[in-house]
């Protein structure tokens, strides 16, 4: 295909009486962090011009913790090995350590686009405002520049959303917060240890995130309260002296049943960790691997050292205090709120993604928008490994689907329904929890072997 650079528009359409600059079969990236990158290198592997546009001033998306929509914070490191995490086609450094800490992700994700010349389709500083269908399949893509620039609208072929889900923070609602006289953050504005310091602090949410705060409060503050709705499975980062998720892909590799993955994985933490009902936390409701992976070989140890004290739900809120399920009151000055995110992209109307009343898309392998063959979602999965991979194939269906549409468009059809008409799945095997934190969980196993699938069906006709 031909690339049109960014300032040759090829056609000005009309949208009632605003001007739509044509850019031809060139597509259309939104974000540049880790999925959009990748997204970039593999539809230029493929042939197409691409016009990439970033919010902020420089790559690296969640990772770069200087972006005002990061929930990066100081001490943040990778939950899964960087052997799990890494591009399959760029690979970690064999220097750096099992589990690299956020700032060497951001370098990485740097030297990923300079090594595949990325940023010169990366337009920065501009946001899009608005993604809406237009006549042939086409997108008409809004966009602003900063410092007062005017909406510029332009026509793309196909448009790959990557602008993540974990930056639209998912607030609780609870009696008599709103009167509540101490300070109340949600995770997403935690970024350095000097905010706990010297505090009485209340953390709330059993995720990784809520996890890591409770240990960096043991740390800093006089006092940490860590409040849990449910029993969870507390994952070691490290098993038999190697990386635990490394542990679990070679029984995954052995082909081991699910039933008796879970029974070694429980003899393991029990040999380990012991009872964890004994340190106050609450028994686990469901099994192993049916909520994502807490991976933490820190929590018990503070807890077990007093430095955190684990409670259950909350009440409801006082003015000067809280008031715990169980009748409890304590007297936090603190309350971080670590319960997640919600899938936001407010550039699309919800139903172009198949979202019902829940909110939550409905996309195919949590990827391709079931109605439109040109609109697609890199990234949004919450896998029991590194994201990294994952996304890498995903794009590189994305990108084989569209050269597949242009060059043979009846097979593409009967494929696109082939594939895309079947029932919503989750792919995993575990009962996962129903719930927003486990909307696009899935087993990463399963996935890869379903995107192998789908890459097969789009490989030429011999």
């Amino acid at each position: 295909m031909t690339d049109l650079g960014p300032s040759q528009a090829a056609t000005t359409h009309w949208r009632g009486d605003q001007p739509v600059h044509g850019r031809g079969e060139t597509v259309c990236v939104i974000g540049a962090g880790a999925s959009g990158l990748v997204a970039v290198k593999n539809l230029r592997e493929q042939g197409f011009a691409v016009d990439c546009f970033e919010r902020e001033t420089g790559v690296g998306g969640a990772w770069n913790w200087r972006h005002t929509r990061s929930p990066v914070y100081g001490s943040t490191h990778l939950i899964s090995s960087k052997s799990v995490t890494q591009f399959p086609d760029f690979p970690m450094p064999d220097s750096w350590p099992d589990y690299p800490h956020h700032s060497r992700l951001l370098q990485y994700l740097e030297r990923y686009a300079d090594h595949f010349g990325l940023r010169e389709h990366v337009w920065f500083g501009t946001e899009v405002t608005r993604v809406e269908p237009a006549e042939g399949g086409y997108w008409d893509v809004t966009t602003r520049g900063g410092r007062g620039a005017l909406d510029r609208t332009q026509r793309y072929a196909a448009v790959v959303v990557a602008t993540g889900h974990n930056w639209s923070p998912k607030m609780p609602e609870y009696e008599g917060l709103a009167d509540y006289r101490g300070e109340v953050i949600h995770a997403s504005a935690y970024k350095d240890a000097a905010q706990l310091r010297g505090r009485k602090v209340l953390v709330v949410g059993g995720g990784n995130t809520g996890c890591d705060l409770a240990v960096e409060a043991a740390q800093q503050a006089t006092m940490c309260w860590h409040s849990t709705r449910r029993g969870y499975w507390y994952a070691p980062k490290y098993v038999y002296g190697r990386p635990a998720d490394q542990v679990n892909d070679l029984a995954r590799a052995l082909r081991l049943p699910l039933r008796l993955r879970q029974w070694l994985f429980h003899r393991v933490l029990r040999r380990t960790v012991g009872d964890l009902t004994r340190f106050g936390l609450r028994k686990p409701d469901h099994r192993i691997y049916e909520t994502h992976p807490i991976v933490n070989s820190q929590l018990v140890y503070y807890i077990g050292h007093g430095g955190i004290v684990p409670v259950g739900d909350l009440a409801r809120f006082e003015r000067h205090s809280v008031e715990l399920a169980t009748g409890e009151l304590i007297e936090p000055d603190l309350v971080v709120l670590a319960t997640g995110y919600q899938p936001r992209f407010d550039f699309l109307a919800p139903q172009l993604l198949g979202a019902q009343a829940d909110g939550r898309p409905r996309l195919y392998m949590h990827a391709f928008a079931r109605p439109y063959p040109t609109l697609f979602v890199a990234g949004m999965l919450q896998p029991d490994s590194g994201l990294l991979p994952l996304v890498h194939w995903q794009t590189v269906a994305m990108a084989r689907w569209l050269r597949l549409r242009e060059s043979a468009p009846q097979r593409a059809a009967q494929l696109w329904t082939s594939l895309v008409g079947g029932p919503d799945r989750r792919w995993t095997k575990a009962a996962v929890k129903d719930s927003t934190r486990h909307w696009f969980e899935i087993d990463h196993v399963l996935y890869l072997r379903a995107l192998q699938k789908t890459l097969k069906a789009l490989e030429p006709a011999a």
